[in-house]
This record gives C-alpha cells, sequence and structure tokens, in this order.
C-alpha cells in the first residue's frame, strides 16, 4: 500500500524541496567556479571579487594589467620579503605562519595567509576576517600553486591587490601615488606600495606617517636581502 500525503501537506513539502534543491545548485555553481577559472586565469587577466564589487557599488575601479615583467622587481622583492618570504619553498600554505597565527587571539590575520592565499582571496572570496574564509583560503590557494606557476601568481596578485578605493593593481597605484609607469619604481617606493598593503584604505604611500616611514624602511632593508627568496619567480 502507497502511502499518500494530503495534497495541502505535500505543497509545502514540495516548496522546501525545491529550496533545497536551488541551494545545493548554487552551492555547486559557487564551488565550482574557482575549479574552472584558475586553469583559465593561467593565460587570462582575471577580475577579482573586490573589482566587482567596487564597480556594483559606484565606488569605480581603476586597474591596468601589467606583466611582471613591467614590474620594478624591488616590487616583488619587497612583497615576498613583507609578506611572505616563504613564498618559493611552500605549496601554497605555510602551516608554520599559518598555526602560530591561529595560536593567538583574535582569530585569523592577514599574517597568516600567504601570497598564494591572499591571491584566491582577492579572486574569490570575500574581505573580512573569518575562520570559514580563512579554510576556504586553504584548498583555494593549493589548487592554485597547482595549477599556475609561482610567477604567475605573483603577476596576478600584483594587478589585483587593492592599493586604495577603487585602485587595483601596481601599475595604478604606481601612477596614481608616484605620477610614474610600475616598472620605473624606486627601491623606497616599492617599499612604501608594500608598508600600505596591510591596510591600503587609510595609508597613503605618497603621504607616509612616520609609522609608515618606518615600515618601508625595514621592507626596503629586507628586500635588499631577497635574492634565493625570489628565485622561484
Amino acid at each position: 500500500m502507497t502511502l499518500r500525503l494530503p495534497a495541502a501537506l505535500s505543497r509545502p513539502f514540495a516548496a522546501r524541496r525545491g529550496l533545497i534543491t536551488g541551494i545545493a545548485k548554487v552551492f555547486a555553481i559557487i564551488v565550482a567556479l574557482p575549479l574552472v577559472l584558475t586553469p583559465i586565469y593561467a593565460f587570462v587577466p582575471p577580475v577579482s571579487t573586490l573589482m566587482l564589487w567596487s564597480g556594483a557599488t559606484g565606488q569605480g575601479m581603476k586597474r591596468d594589467w601589467t606583466p611582471l615583467e613591467n614590474i620594478a622587481p624591488a616590487l616583488v622583492n619587497s612583497v615576498v620579503m613583507s609578506e611572505d618570504g616563504q613564498y618559493c619553498s611552500h605549496s601554497g600554505v605555510d602551516w608554520g605562519e599559518l598555526s602560530a597565527a591561529l595560536d593567538r587571539q583574535g582569530g585569523p590575520s592577514r599574517g597568516a595567509s600567504t601570497i598564494t592565499m591572499q591571491t584566491v582571496k582577492n579572486l574569490f572570496l570575500w574581505p573580512s576576517r573569518s575562520y570559514l574564509r580563512k579554510a576556504l583560503e586553504i584548498p583555494l590557494a593549493y589548487y592554485a600553486d597547482f595549477m599556475l606557476s609561482k610567477r604567475r601568481v605573483m603577476e596576478i596578485y600584483l594587478n589585483i591587490a587593492e592599493w586604495g578605493p577603487g585602485l587595483f593593481g601596481a601599475e595604478a597605484a604606481a601612477q596614481h601615488y608616484f605620477n610614474k609607469p610600475a616598472s620605473k619604481l624606486t627601491a623606497r617606493e616599492a617599499a612604501l606600495l608594500t608598508a600600505a598593503l596591510p591596510n591600503p584604505i587609510t595609508r597613503n604611500p605618497a603621504k607616509p606617517t612616520r609609522y609608515l616611514q618606518n615600515r618601508a624602511r625595514n621592507i626596503q632593508a629586507r628586500a635588499r636581502a631577497a635574492r634565493d627568496y625570489v628565485g622561484c619567480i
């Protein structure tokens, strides 16, 4: 004997089932997008979620895609030595730094993120800090490190990093703050741009505070000793 629900009860059940199915489809698309787009980004200049949000909210978006060979090596050295000293030796995630950061109070910090993790976060995720976002960064970073060369990850990172409201990428930042192309940045200018990265909305590399000047001085000194740390780039 087949048990059938009354029509009045079956309609809400069908609606809930349809809602669950719809949510599952949306989730599947969200998961599939990075898997599909990451290999494409090996050849195509990407647009990050933050860029899309900046444009959608009317803030505007300024970005001039620039090949890595047209970006001053001083900026590459500064970013690696400041943001991710083990960039060339890990596979997307630096578990030593991540474990130390998670042990500290206040939740996951920018310091726990490798350049690869920051890249996938900028490309596919949201900016606010949370353990959920950090957990999503990890498999995405491993996947990006597997699919893309270290040089390409760095090229993408330097072209999608935010350096001010609606200001994305090294070329736009160099033009905006120093009136020159990214290829002509001095070691000092590169260090100032790097020092602004943790909080680009409030830090102005062209008008650095004493704190920003001191931070840039330390970054510049470390960048001079980059050598093997940037050998994969």
